[in-house]
């Protein structure tokens, strides 16, 4: 092959990699595993709403077989009593909002709470990183909370 041959083909190659970008770009998102994701406050006005647990379709296929590995791993290592750890999330989510509401500390804040295979992230809005850090470990010390992932801003 050539080398204007082979420019020629790695042109085209890169217009059907950007082409099939693109159409990912617009193929619709939805929380195919039905995971949790609440909003637990909403005093920071100015707080961008975080991204949910949405995926293309193409993505929730290349992701169902993991998640069945991950969450099943759990049970038959005897960390958890259910037979899958995604099914602790529908359970965890509203009792983390309910202690995050009870505490009264985390009312000037914009806060969401996503739930996946007993993890809680943290997403929103805070007013100090000492308050970020309160509610990490606050979330953590929760029944079933296997870990936080604090993706919190401060404003």
């Amino acid at each position: 092959m050539s080398p204007k041959e082979f420019t020629s083909h790695l042109f085209f190659a890169s217009v059907l990699v950007a082409g099939a970008g693109a159409a990912n770009a617009e193929e619709p998102r939805s929380n195919f595993f039905n995971d949790p994701f609440l909003k637990v406050t909403h005093a920071i006005s100015d707080c961008a709403v975080p991204e949910g647990p949405l995926l293309t379709a193409a993505q929730a296929r290349s992701e169902a077989h993991s998640r069945i590995e991950r969450g099943t791993s759990c049970y038959h290592s005897g960390q958890c009593r259910l037979p899958n750890s995604y099914l602790y999330d529908q359970e965890i989510i509203p009792r983390v909002k309910r202690a995050i509401e009870a505490d009264g500390r985390f009312a000037e804040t914009s806060i969401w709470i996503e739930g996946q295979r007993r993890f809680v992230t943290l997403k929103g809005c805070v007013q100090t990183s000492g308050q970020a850090k309160e509610l990490e470990k606050l979330v953590r010390h929760l029944d079933d909370v296997e870990g936080v992932v604090n993706l919190l801003n401060y404003k």
